[in-house]
């Protein structure tokens, strides 16, 4: 279940819960590096996680994340690291993903410049 940050984008890692009183937030991709600094709810506004599981729904690729300080440690934002569980590779560019997976997905169609 995906369920909307505070800045209405759909997230798969974000969770709030309200009931009976409680007034829980969380983000799970966060809360699970414990190299990470503390999450907050405002840290979801320039978040690339929710942008990146919109354009890379590949199932082989892992994330990764944790909050930095920013420059002279004024500001905080999250970074994301991507592995390609599949060909065991670092992604650099996670929206795009690695560019492997299509050619070992079956019946996919992969045309090389020449065929174009």
């Amino acid at each position: 279940m995906r369920v909307k940050t505070p800045y209405g984008q759909e997230c798969r890692y974000y969770y709030q819960d309200y009931v009976r009183g409680r007034s829980t937030r969380e983000c799970r991709l966060i809360g699970r590096n414990p190299a990470s600094e503390r999450w907050e709810p405002s840290l979801c506004r320039d978040c690339p996680v929710p942008s990146i599981l919109r354009d890379n729904a590949c199932p082989h690729m892992a994330l990764e994340g944790r909050v930095v300080r920013g420059f002279l440690g004024l500001t905080r934002r999250v970074q994301v690291y991507a592995v390609c569980a599949l060909t065991a590779t670092e992604v650099h560019e996670p929206r795009a993903g690695c560019g492997q997976c299509q050619q070992h997905r079956p019946g996919a169609t992969i045309f090389t410049a020449q065929e174009q």
